[in-house]
Protein backbone atom coordinates (compact mmCIF):
# COMPACT_ATOMS: atom_id res chain seq x y z
CA UNK A 1 0.00 0.00 0.00
CA UNK A 2 1.52 3.29 -1.11
CA UNK A 3 1.75 5.96 1.54
CA UNK A 4 1.49 8.76 -1.06
CA UNK A 5 1.57 12.13 0.71
CA UNK A 6 0.90 10.65 4.12
CA UNK A 7 3.71 10.71 6.65
CA UNK A 8 4.15 7.99 9.25
CA UNK A 9 2.65 10.38 11.82
CA UNK A 10 -0.34 10.94 9.52
CA UNK A 11 -0.86 7.21 9.17
CA UNK A 12 -0.84 6.81 12.95
CA UNK A 13 -3.15 9.76 13.58
CA UNK A 14 -5.70 8.92 10.87
CA UNK A 15 -5.45 5.14 10.98
CA UNK A 16 -9.17 4.67 11.63
CA UNK A 17 -9.94 6.63 8.48
CA UNK A 18 -7.41 4.60 6.52
CA UNK A 19 -9.01 1.34 7.65
CA UNK A 20 -12.47 2.56 6.70
CA UNK A 21 -13.74 0.82 3.57
CA UNK A 22 -14.74 3.40 1.00
CA UNK A 23 -12.54 6.10 2.56
CA UNK A 24 -8.91 5.05 2.95
CA UNK A 25 -5.73 6.82 1.93
CA UNK A 26 -7.19 8.53 -1.14
CA UNK A 27 -9.88 10.34 0.84
CA UNK A 28 -7.50 11.23 3.66
CA UNK A 29 -5.06 12.76 1.20
CA UNK A 30 -7.86 14.90 -0.20
CA UNK A 31 -8.63 16.18 3.30
CA UNK A 32 -5.00 16.98 4.00
CA UNK A 33 -4.85 19.03 0.80
CA UNK A 34 -8.12 20.86 1.43
CA UNK A 35 -8.67 24.42 2.57
CA UNK A 36 -11.90 25.10 4.47
CA UNK A 37 -13.18 28.49 5.62
CA UNK A 38 -15.30 28.40 8.77
CA UNK A 39 -17.31 31.59 9.18
CA UNK A 40 -18.49 31.90 12.76
CA UNK A 41 -16.58 30.56 15.77
CA UNK A 42 -19.66 30.07 17.92
CA UNK A 43 -22.22 27.35 18.53
CA UNK A 44 -21.99 25.77 15.07
CA UNK A 45 -18.38 26.70 14.37
CA UNK A 46 -16.95 25.12 17.52
CA UNK A 47 -18.08 21.50 16.91
CA UNK A 48 -17.59 21.78 13.16
CA UNK A 49 -14.07 23.14 13.64
CA UNK A 50 -13.11 20.51 16.21
CA UNK A 51 -14.17 17.61 14.01
CA UNK A 52 -12.66 19.05 10.84
CA UNK A 53 -9.36 19.58 12.63
CA UNK A 54 -9.50 16.08 14.08
CA UNK A 55 -10.29 14.66 10.64
CA UNK A 56 -7.17 16.24 9.16
CA UNK A 57 -8.38 19.08 6.97
CA UNK A 58 -5.11 20.64 5.86
CA UNK A 59 -5.98 24.30 6.36
CA UNK A 60 -8.78 25.80 8.41
CA UNK A 61 -9.60 29.48 8.15
CA UNK A 62 -11.56 30.89 11.08
CA UNK A 63 -13.62 34.07 10.77
CA UNK A 64 -15.29 35.88 13.67
CA UNK A 65 -15.07 39.41 15.04
CA UNK A 66 -16.67 38.67 18.39
CA UNK A 67 -15.34 38.02 21.89
CA UNK A 68 -16.11 35.05 24.12
CA UNK A 69 -18.81 35.77 26.72
CA UNK A 70 -19.87 33.62 29.65
CA UNK A 71 -23.32 32.94 28.19
CA UNK A 72 -21.63 31.46 25.09
CA UNK A 73 -20.23 28.54 27.08
CA UNK A 74 -23.58 26.74 27.34
CA UNK A 75 -23.23 25.71 23.69
CA UNK A 76 -19.89 26.95 22.26
CA UNK A 77 -17.90 24.00 23.52
CA UNK A 78 -14.41 24.87 22.26
CA UNK A 79 -14.20 27.96 24.48
CA UNK A 80 -13.11 27.72 28.11
CA UNK A 81 -14.22 29.86 31.04
CA UNK A 82 -10.87 31.61 31.19
CA UNK A 83 -11.27 32.64 27.53
CA UNK A 84 -14.07 35.06 28.40
CA UNK A 85 -13.26 38.47 26.96
CA UNK A 86 -10.83 37.13 24.36
CA UNK A 87 -11.41 36.87 20.59
CA UNK A 88 -13.37 33.79 19.58
CA UNK A 89 -11.07 33.03 16.65
CA UNK A 90 -8.08 32.87 18.99
CA UNK A 91 -9.92 30.76 21.53
CA UNK A 92 -11.16 28.31 18.90
CA UNK A 93 -7.79 28.36 17.16
CA UNK A 94 -6.09 27.43 20.42
CA UNK A 95 -8.46 24.49 20.92
CA UNK A 96 -7.93 23.24 17.37
CA UNK A 97 -4.15 23.55 17.62
CA UNK A 98 -4.14 21.53 20.84
CA UNK A 99 -6.32 18.88 19.23
CA UNK A 100 -4.33 18.61 16.01
CA UNK A 101 -1.14 20.69 15.75
CA UNK A 102 -0.59 19.55 12.15
CA UNK A 103 -3.53 21.61 10.85
CA UNK A 104 -2.63 25.02 9.41
CA UNK A 105 -4.81 27.70 10.97
CA UNK A 106 -5.58 31.07 9.40
CA UNK A 107 -7.32 33.45 11.80
CA UNK A 108 -9.45 36.31 10.49
CA UNK A 109 -10.69 38.47 13.36
CA UNK A 110 -12.97 40.57 11.18
CA UNK A 111 -16.66 41.18 10.74
CA UNK A 112 -17.82 39.84 7.40
CA UNK A 113 -19.19 42.57 5.15
CA UNK A 114 -19.56 43.41 1.48
CA UNK A 115 -16.01 44.82 1.33
CA UNK A 116 -14.16 41.69 2.47
CA UNK A 117 -16.34 38.62 1.94
CA UNK A 118 -15.17 37.97 -1.63
CA UNK A 119 -11.52 38.08 -0.59
CA UNK A 120 -12.19 35.85 2.41
CA UNK A 121 -13.73 33.00 0.41
CA UNK A 122 -11.44 33.30 -2.61
CA UNK A 123 -8.58 31.07 -1.46
CA UNK A 124 -10.61 28.24 0.07
CA UNK A 125 -12.05 25.06 -1.42
CA UNK A 126 -15.21 25.03 0.68
CA UNK A 127 -17.00 27.42 3.04
CA UNK A 128 -19.01 26.58 6.16
CA UNK A 129 -21.54 29.17 7.27
CA UNK A 130 -21.91 29.01 11.03
CA UNK A 131 -23.26 32.54 11.43
CA UNK A 132 -26.40 33.57 13.25
CA UNK A 133 -27.77 36.52 11.28
CA UNK A 134 -29.37 36.91 7.89
CA UNK A 135 -27.24 39.82 6.71
CA UNK A 136 -24.08 37.71 6.89
CA UNK A 137 -25.77 34.60 5.52
CA UNK A 138 -26.82 36.40 2.35
CA UNK A 139 -23.37 37.96 1.93
CA UNK A 140 -21.66 34.59 2.33
CA UNK A 141 -24.13 32.78 0.08
CA UNK A 142 -23.79 35.36 -2.68
CA UNK A 143 -20.00 35.46 -2.44
CA UNK A 144 -19.72 31.67 -2.55
CA UNK A 145 -21.99 31.37 -5.57
CA UNK A 146 -20.19 34.12 -7.49
CA UNK A 147 -16.80 32.58 -6.64
CA UNK A 148 -18.05 29.05 -7.47
CA UNK A 149 -17.32 27.81 -3.96
CA UNK A 150 -19.43 25.08 -2.32
CA UNK A 151 -21.22 26.23 0.82
CA UNK A 152 -22.33 24.17 3.80
CA UNK A 153 -25.20 25.99 5.52
CA UNK A 154 -26.70 25.40 8.95
CA UNK A 155 -29.07 27.28 11.23
CA UNK A 156 -30.58 26.64 14.65
CA UNK A 157 -33.63 27.97 16.52
CA UNK A 158 -34.66 26.91 20.02
CA UNK A 159 -35.11 23.11 19.57
CA UNK A 160 -35.01 22.93 15.76
CA UNK A 161 -32.40 23.22 13.06
CA UNK A 162 -31.76 22.88 9.36
CA UNK A 163 -28.82 22.36 7.06
CA UNK A 164 -28.02 22.02 3.39
CA UNK A 165 -25.16 22.17 0.91
CA UNK A 166 -25.13 24.59 -2.01
CA UNK A 167 -22.88 23.83 -4.97
CA UNK A 168 -22.78 26.48 -7.70
CA UNK A 169 -23.82 25.03 -11.03
CA UNK A 170 -25.39 21.97 -9.43
CA UNK A 171 -28.81 22.50 -7.91
CA UNK A 172 -30.36 25.42 -6.06
CA UNK A 173 -28.62 28.20 -4.16
CA UNK A 174 -29.43 29.77 -0.81
CA UNK A 175 -31.63 32.39 -2.46
CA UNK A 176 -33.72 29.69 -4.11
CA UNK A 177 -34.55 28.55 -0.59
CA UNK A 178 -34.84 32.03 0.94
CA UNK A 179 -35.39 34.64 -1.81
CA UNK A 180 -35.75 37.46 0.71
CA UNK A 181 -34.80 37.86 4.36
CA UNK A 182 -37.69 37.02 6.68
CA UNK A 183 -39.41 39.56 8.87
CA UNK A 184 -37.09 39.91 11.89
CA UNK A 185 -40.11 40.06 14.18
CA UNK A 186 -40.87 36.47 13.16
CA UNK A 187 -37.31 35.23 13.67
CA UNK A 188 -36.06 36.19 17.14
CA UNK A 189 -32.37 35.72 17.82
CA UNK A 190 -30.87 33.24 20.28
CA UNK A 191 -30.63 36.17 22.69
CA UNK A 192 -34.41 36.51 22.75
CA UNK A 193 -35.63 33.01 21.93
CA UNK A 194 -32.97 30.88 23.60
CA UNK A 195 -31.50 27.66 22.21
CA UNK A 196 -30.97 24.15 23.55
CA UNK A 197 -27.24 23.94 24.26
CA UNK A 198 -26.64 20.58 22.58
CA UNK A 199 -28.48 21.53 19.38
CA UNK A 200 -25.62 23.42 17.68
CA UNK A 201 -23.37 20.49 18.59
CA UNK A 202 -25.61 18.09 16.68
CA UNK A 203 -25.88 20.35 13.64
CA UNK A 204 -22.25 21.49 13.73
CA UNK A 205 -21.11 17.87 13.55
CA UNK A 206 -23.54 17.23 10.69
CA UNK A 207 -22.10 20.26 8.87
CA UNK A 208 -18.58 18.91 9.36
CA UNK A 209 -19.79 15.57 8.00
CA UNK A 210 -21.14 17.25 4.87
CA UNK A 211 -17.87 19.12 4.38
CA UNK A 212 -15.84 15.92 4.67
CA UNK A 213 -18.15 14.05 2.29
CA UNK A 214 -18.00 16.84 -0.28
CA UNK A 215 -14.23 17.24 -0.13
CA UNK A 216 -13.60 13.51 -0.43
CA UNK A 217 -16.49 12.62 -2.78
CA UNK A 218 -17.59 9.95 -0.30
CA UNK A 219 -21.28 9.26 0.28
CA UNK A 220 -24.26 11.29 -0.86
CA UNK A 221 -23.99 15.03 -0.42
CA UNK A 222 -26.96 17.05 0.77
CA UNK A 223 -26.70 19.28 -2.30
CA UNK A 224 -30.28 20.00 -3.33
CA UNK A 225 -31.66 18.72 -0.03
CA UNK A 226 -32.78 20.59 3.07
CA UNK A 227 -32.34 18.57 6.26
CA UNK A 228 -34.75 19.46 9.07
CA UNK A 229 -33.95 18.31 12.60
CA UNK A 230 -35.96 18.51 15.83
CA UNK A 231 -34.30 17.81 19.15
CA UNK A 232 -37.67 17.35 20.86
CA UNK A 233 -38.44 14.06 19.14
CA UNK A 234 -35.10 13.36 17.41
CA UNK A 235 -36.83 13.51 14.04
CA UNK A 236 -34.93 14.14 10.83
CA UNK A 237 -36.70 15.00 7.59
CA UNK A 238 -35.25 15.61 4.16
CA UNK A 239 -36.90 17.98 1.70
CA UNK A 240 -35.80 18.08 -1.91
CA UNK A 241 -35.00 21.56 -3.19
CA UNK A 242 -35.31 22.74 -6.77
CA UNK A 243 -33.42 25.50 -8.51
CA UNK A 244 -35.60 28.54 -9.15
CA UNK A 245 -35.23 29.71 -12.79
CA UNK A 246 -36.18 33.22 -11.65
CA UNK A 247 -33.68 33.29 -8.78
CA UNK A 248 -31.78 36.61 -8.79
CA UNK A 249 -28.53 34.80 -7.97
CA UNK A 250 -28.50 31.49 -9.86
CA UNK A 251 -31.51 31.86 -12.17
CA UNK A 252 -31.60 32.02 -15.94
CA UNK A 253 -31.17 35.81 -15.94
CA UNK A 254 -29.47 36.64 -12.64
CA UNK A 255 -29.57 40.22 -11.42
CA UNK A 256 -26.99 39.73 -8.68
CA UNK A 257 -23.59 39.83 -10.35
CA UNK A 258 -21.54 41.18 -7.45
CA UNK A 259 -21.68 40.97 -3.69
CA UNK A 260 -24.08 43.43 -2.15
CA UNK A 261 -25.29 44.02 1.35
CA UNK A 262 -28.80 42.73 1.98
CA UNK A 263 -30.42 45.27 4.28
CA UNK A 264 -31.84 43.27 7.16
CA UNK A 265 -32.82 45.39 10.17
CA UNK A 266 -31.82 43.88 13.49
CA UNK A 267 -35.36 44.46 14.64
CA UNK A 268 -38.65 45.15 12.95
CA UNK A 269 -39.66 47.27 15.91
CA UNK A 270 -41.31 50.60 15.06
CA UNK A 271 -39.97 53.91 16.29
CA UNK A 272 -41.71 54.70 19.58
CA UNK A 273 -40.97 56.86 22.63
CA UNK A 274 -38.32 55.34 24.87
CA UNK A 275 -37.26 55.91 28.45
CA UNK A 276 -33.77 55.30 29.79
CA UNK A 277 -33.24 52.92 32.70
CA UNK A 278 -32.20 55.86 34.88
CA UNK A 279 -35.32 57.87 34.07
CA UNK A 280 -37.49 54.80 34.54
CA UNK A 281 -36.01 54.19 37.98
CA UNK A 282 -37.23 57.64 39.02
CA UNK A 283 -40.80 56.49 38.30
CA UNK A 284 -40.67 53.74 40.93
CA UNK A 285 -43.04 54.63 43.76
CA UNK A 286 -45.18 56.88 41.56
CA UNK A 287 -48.43 56.01 39.79
CA UNK A 288 -46.48 54.66 36.82
CA UNK A 289 -47.47 51.19 35.61
CA UNK A 290 -44.94 48.57 34.51
CA UNK A 291 -45.69 45.96 31.85
CA UNK A 292 -43.40 43.02 31.03
CA UNK A 293 -44.10 41.65 27.54
CA UNK A 294 -41.60 38.77 27.69
CA UNK A 295 -42.56 35.10 27.98
CA UNK A 296 -43.28 33.34 31.26
CA UNK A 297 -39.99 31.42 31.25
CA UNK A 298 -38.09 34.70 30.94
CA UNK A 299 -40.15 36.25 33.74
CA UNK A 300 -39.16 33.32 35.97
CA UNK A 301 -35.48 34.19 35.49
CA UNK A 302 -35.72 37.84 36.48
CA UNK A 303 -38.23 40.68 36.59
CA UNK A 304 -38.65 44.25 37.75
CA UNK A 305 -40.58 44.42 41.02
CA UNK A 306 -44.11 45.71 40.58
CA UNK A 307 -44.36 44.81 36.90
CA UNK A 308 -47.25 42.87 35.40
CA UNK A 309 -46.53 40.03 32.98
CA UNK A 310 -48.43 40.13 29.68
CA UNK A 311 -46.52 38.46 26.81
CA UNK A 312 -46.53 40.34 23.52
CA UNK A 313 -48.49 37.61 21.77
CA UNK A 314 -51.28 37.94 24.33
CA UNK A 315 -51.54 41.72 24.14
CA UNK A 316 -55.22 42.17 23.29
CA UNK A 317 -57.63 45.04 24.11
CA UNK A 318 -59.77 42.92 26.42
CA UNK A 319 -56.72 42.13 28.56
CA UNK A 320 -55.90 45.81 29.07
CA UNK A 321 -59.17 47.13 30.47
CA UNK A 322 -57.86 47.15 34.05
CA UNK A 323 -55.00 49.52 33.17
CA UNK A 324 -55.47 53.27 33.56
CA UNK A 325 -54.76 54.87 30.19
CA UNK A 326 -53.80 58.18 31.83
CA UNK A 327 -50.98 56.73 33.93
CA UNK A 328 -47.38 56.55 32.71
CA UNK A 329 -46.79 53.03 31.38
CA UNK A 330 -43.27 51.60 31.18
CA UNK A 331 -43.12 48.57 28.89
CA UNK A 332 -40.08 46.31 28.79
CA UNK A 333 -38.81 43.07 27.28
CA UNK A 334 -35.33 41.57 27.05
CA UNK A 335 -33.58 44.05 24.76
CA UNK A 336 -36.28 46.47 23.63
CA UNK A 337 -37.56 45.03 20.35
CA UNK A 338 -40.75 43.43 21.62
CA UNK A 339 -41.51 46.30 23.97
CA UNK A 340 -41.30 48.77 21.08
CA UNK A 341 -43.88 46.76 19.14
CA UNK A 342 -46.03 46.57 22.25
CA UNK A 343 -45.86 50.34 22.79
CA UNK A 344 -46.91 50.96 19.18
CA UNK A 345 -49.95 48.74 19.75
CA UNK A 346 -50.74 50.28 23.13
CA UNK A 347 -50.62 53.81 21.77
CA UNK A 348 -53.02 52.80 19.02
CA UNK A 349 -55.34 51.63 21.81
CA UNK A 350 -55.22 54.94 23.65
CA UNK A 351 -52.30 54.43 26.03
CA UNK A 352 -50.68 57.73 25.10
CA UNK A 353 -48.25 57.62 28.05
CA UNK A 354 -46.76 54.22 27.11
CA UNK A 355 -42.99 54.18 26.61
CA UNK A 356 -40.47 51.43 25.88
CA UNK A 357 -37.62 50.79 28.31
CA UNK A 358 -34.50 51.41 26.23
CA UNK A 359 -32.31 48.31 26.13
CA UNK A 360 -34.90 46.26 28.00
CA UNK A 361 -34.37 44.43 31.26
CA UNK A 362 -30.84 43.59 30.14
CA UNK A 363 -29.93 47.30 30.25
CA UNK A 364 -31.80 47.64 33.55
CA UNK A 365 -29.69 44.87 35.08
CA UNK A 366 -26.51 46.37 33.68
CA UNK A 367 -27.12 49.95 34.81
CA UNK A 368 -29.64 49.84 37.66
CA UNK A 369 -29.73 46.38 39.26
CA UNK A 370 -26.29 44.73 38.93
CA UNK A 371 -27.31 41.89 41.26
CA UNK A 372 -30.22 40.89 39.02
CA UNK A 373 -29.92 37.54 37.24
CA UNK A 374 -29.07 37.95 33.55
CA UNK A 375 -29.54 35.61 30.64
Amino acid sequence: MSQGRLSSDDIARYSRHLKLAGFGIAAQEKLLQSRVLLIGAGGLGCPAGLYLAAAGVGTLGLVDHDLVEIHNLQRQIAHQTEAAGTPKVRSLGRALAELNPTVDLELHQVQVDETNVADLVASYDLVIDGTDNYTTRYLVADACHLARKPLVYGAIHQFEAQLSVFEPGNGPCYRCLFPQPPDPSQTPSCNEAGVLGVLPGVIGVMMATEAIKFLTAVGTSMVGTLVLYSALDQSIRQVRLARDPSCPLCGDTPSIVSVRREVVPCSAAPTVPEISPEAARALIGTDALWLDVRERHEWDICRIDGAELLPLGQLAPERLDHLNRQNPLVVYCYKGGRSARAVALLRDLGFDEAVSLAGGIDAWADRIAPDMARY
